[in-house]
């Protein structure tokens, strides 16, 4: 929910005007809108680079997980593995938008790890793959852009 929404929410709960500190943190949301968009652009645009490269480090980090046996190998597996980290990097550009994790949280992580522990999906790996979208991504912003950006991830990988 973004700082809009929950304020709104919020003071409406309570009958009363936003207060001055919620007042002020809308308008730092909308002064931080054009960069939070930039980014999410820059990522939007370069998903196939990221997901690529991000899916290359985790199967050089984790070659059990192409290996016979892995819950990545075969074609067929491995583009799931790939489509998979798409949209969580999907989800990650929700969640810059909204300046908010709740994007991520509901849209991507209610019930993931007990669909991913159904099959037999390691979560550690999961993780990895995470931690190379972020670090592919963070190549591809300004050091200021990729920390916020790297809030977003950093939050997807601790929710595993």
């Amino acid at each position: 929910m973004s700082v809009v929404t929950k304020s709104i929410v919020n003071a409406d709960a309570e009958a009363r005007y936003l207060s001055p500190g919620e007042l002020d943190r809308i308008k730092g949301f909308v002064a931080s809108g054009a960069r939070r968009l930039r980014i999410a652009q820059t990522l939007s645009e370069s998903r196939d680079r990221i997901v690529k490269q991000a899916g290359d480090q985790l199967f050089q980090k984790r070659p059990d997980l192409v290996s016979p046996g892995g819950s990545a190998y075969g074609e067929e597996m491995t583009a799931a593995c790939l489509r998979d980290l798409d949209y969580y990097l999907r989800l990650v550009t929700y969640g810059i938008v909204a300046g908010d994790v709740t994007p991520i949280e509901e849209i991507g992580l209610v019930g993931a790890k007990e669909m991913y522990k159904s099959l037999d999906v390691p979560l550690s790996g999961l993780a990895e793959g995470f931690r190379g979208l972020k670090s592919v991504a963070s190549g591809l912003l300004s050091g200021e852009d990729a920390a916020e950006a790297g809030f977003y991830f950093d939050y997807l990988i601790g929710a595993l």
